[in-house]
């Protein structure tokens, strides 16, 4: 058996290994033909020669990712070591936790931060967008519709599919009449947008993000404002579209240019239109269901990516 020591002085321990060195963990499981033995600022790799080649080129990388970004989380470990991608069954937990899930990453964001498909539902989310030019995507809160549905539009900007990104909301908790509102027309709509703005600020760096809001490039408005215009070459995100009358998500839908995208995310759960209002949201799913190039996609409390109570609140709370 032969054995490598990899000195360790100039990285940090802590950030390497992880707080109760969960990384070490993962990274053992990465190589199960070899033995690592981590003794204070150094490490010992034994086993074959070939797999020590293939360990010394996984570590290098990790090394790097750690010196460019200063942070290693492990969702990004994971895609360094090369750990497999897909449902896991084996690691189902018997309280009904969903099994672990880690889908290909669609975007790399701003430190390292790595985005992908983090549940079976998010993934059908990527692969229908390739096939489908409408997406309609439905479920709970913390299930990461809109979250992935940001970082599609992302991927396809910088991947030159399209020239724009527009991300919209109806602003219905101020009725979309936001004259009673203090301040200019930007600081009066941004608070409804803010969970567009914080996906947006995972996936591009500051100083980018800035320049493609001052330049058009990415646009952040509310549903009303979507009125009268074509939008063509561009990936649309409709967001909490439970909240848009009939006529109002028509309106958005028929806006579609020829080689535009849209997504249409919602929760049919957490309707805030006045009483004796249909939500467009729900009429549209009836509608449009069987039409090609249009897919609908359900996601349920299994999708919940947030903390692990908010799967059980959802539960908790059934259908009220």
């Amino acid at each position: 058996m032969n054995e490598v020591l990899i000195p360790l002085d100039d990285v940090n321990l802590v950030t390497l290994w992880g707080a109760r060195n969960e990384h070490f963990e993962l990274i053992k499981k990465g190589f199960p033909k070899l033995r690592l033995v981590a003794r204070g600022n150094e490490l010992k790799v034994l086993g074959e020669e070939s797999e020590q080649q293939r360990f010394k080129q996984v570590f290098e990388r990790i090394l790097h990712h750690i010196e460019q970004f200063q942070n290693l989380d492990s969702n990004a470990l994971e895609d360094l070591v090369g750990i497999s991608g897909r449902v896991d069954r084996s690691v189902e937990k018997k309280i009904g936790e969903p099994a672990v899930f880690k889908g290909e990453p669609i975007v790399y964001g701003p430190n390292g931060l790595i985005v992908r498909a983090r549940t079976p539902n998010q993934l059908k989310m990527v692969d229908s967008i390739t096939k489908n030019d409408i997406l309609f995507a439905i479920g709970p809160a913390g299930t990461g519709k809109t979250y992935t549905a940001v970082a599609l539009a992302v991927r396809a900007l910088r991947n030159k599919e399209i020239k724009r990104i527009i991300l919209t909301r109806p602003a219905v908790e101020a009725g979309e009449n936001l004259g009673f509102l203090p301040g200019d027309l930007k600081e009066k709509v941004d608070p409804y947008l803010r969970p567009l703005y914080d996906a947006l600020d995972d996936m591009i760096p500051s100083d980018k993000l800035k320049d493609y809001l001052e330049r058009r490039v990415i646009e952040v408005a509310p549903l009303a404002f979507m009125r009268g215009r074509t939008l063509d070459n561009c990936f649309v995100i409709l967001d909490e579209a439970q909240n848009a009358t009939d006529m109002q998500l028509k309106m958005f839908l028929t806006r579609m240019g020829p080689t535009a995208k849209f997504i249409v995310t919602g929760d049919l759960t957490q309707i805030d239109l006045p009483k004796k209002t249909q939500s467009g949201l729900a009429t549209a799913v009836k509608l449009l269901e069987n039409i090609q190039g249009i897919d609908i996609i359900h996601l349920s409390g299994s999708d919940v990516v947030r903390h692990k109570l908010v799967r059980r609140i959802l539960e908790a709370y059934g259908d009220i």
